[in-house]
């Protein structure tokens, strides 16, 4: 056990008791151009373009980052069995996404072994302890519909059913040479408890972070209590690291808050930007304040439809502007109704300070961050006083 803690706790020593994980990295090659309109997302590129994952991979190692997470989130071998992959093959392209990280981690110390000086420009280029997580997404990942954001996956899906899912691919990445295992958008207790026993039953012998995602700040999305996952996560073993990921900044102080109720591990925290994916039209949208709809609910029930896709804030809302009142919309309140929930780069770092001080000591960034952020995030860690 001792030798599983020592792999986070040398980042922690090394970063005076903090560390940098990776930024969003879907995202990231969809910027360099990357087509993800598929059900494996950014897995596709282990098919189609390695080289660039490995590119953004080395790309957020020269912004600071000291953990990088694979490109397996959606990767599994069901989804690439689907695409007529066979299991070898399937097998292989999970251990290809540790691969590539590891190659970019090497392609980093070498461009350090021979840089003068730490800080080149906007590139970190300091020769420091590296580690590669290996991402496992929710087996609504694989579903590609959105219920990695609402939990809900029907009555008929039981523990045995989500082990067994997960299990190949589970033993798989733990034997791919990555140092731990990242459980992310982990979004009900149920699946937490699969992957706990997993980990178990298989004899993992690296160690795992479990990291959840809330829409309201209180629970997990399925609203299962975060208490409840996060006491998953701290009787395991083999979980080193417990924490929150894709989730708006605005919650994260007060999640962080709640996991030290139930945990003694560090805390690692990686928020997406603030902003709406919708899972329909598979791209990101403007969120829609809760407290303006509910005003024009109450104006007139003919007058608002909602449609709720998903737990995390996927709204569709018709309504004729005719029928909503001059005075609401010389009032400012339809920019409310359309407020946009994203931060900037500056208002996202400008908030690292005080989820160190609620108690993480692990941040990045999910979706819609950049290796822009993330060399925020390092250089603020930096500069703070311990």
């Amino acid at each position: 056990m001792s030798k599983l803690r020592s792999i986070v706790a040398e980042i922690l020593e090394n970063g005076k008791g903090v560390g940098v994980v990776d930024g969003g990295l879907a995202t990231e090659l969809e910027h360099h151009g990357a087509d993800l309109n598929d059900p494996l997302w950014s897995a596709k590129c282990l098919l189609t373009s390695p080289n660039l994952i490995r590119q953004v991979h080395l790309d957020y190692l020269e912004a600071g980052a000291d953990i990088i997470i694979s490109a397996s989130y959606q990767a599994t071998i069901q989804g690439f069995r689907a695409k007529g992959l066979s299991q070898k093959q399937s097998e292989a392209l999970l251990k290809k996404s540790v691969d590539i990280a590891c190659e970019a981690r090497n392609l980093y110390y070498e461009t350090c072994s021979k840089a003068s000086l730490e800080d080149v420009g906007s590139k970190i280029l300091k020769r420091r302890p590296i580690l590669v997580a290996a991402s496992v997404g929710s087996y609504g990942a694989y579903l590609a519909d959105g219920s990695e954001y609402s939990g809900n996956y029907g009555d008929t899906v039981t523990l045995d059913i989500l082990k067994d899912f997960h299990r190949r691919r589970v033993q798989v990445l733990a034997e791919s040479g990555a140092d731990l295992i990242a459980f992310e958008t982990i979004p009900n207790k149920l699946e937490a408890q699969a992957y706990a026993e997993l980990l178990d039953e298989e004899s993992i012998n690296i160690p795992a972070w479990f990291s959840f995602n809330s829409k309201d700040g209180e629970n997990v999305v399925s609203g299962d209590s975060l208490l409840e996952c996060g006491s998953i996560a701290e009787a395991s073993k083999k979980v080193v690291a417990v924490g929150i990921n894709c989730t708006p900044p605005r919650f994260i102080t007060g999640l962080i808050l709640s996991i030290k109720k139930v945990t003694t591990k560090p805390i690692v925290i990686y928020p997406n930007s603030g902003e709406t994916y919708d899972p329909t039209i598979k791209d990101w949208v403007v969120s829609f304040c809760p407290s303006s709809i509910f005003v024009l609910q109450l104006l007139s029930a003919k007058q608002v439809r909602r449609q709720i896709f998903s737990y995390h804030e996927f709204k569709t809302v018709n309504y004729e502007l005719s029928l909503v009142p001059v005075a609401l919309l010389h009032s400012g309140f339809m920019s409310d109704l359309f407020q946009n929930t994203g931060v900037s780069d500056e208002d996202f770092v400008s908030q690292v300070n005080n989820w160190w001080k609620a108690g993480a000591c692990l941040f990045g960034g999910c979706c819609r961050t950049t290796p822009k952020t993330i060399r925020g995030i390092y250089k603020t860690l930096s500069e703070r006083s311990v």
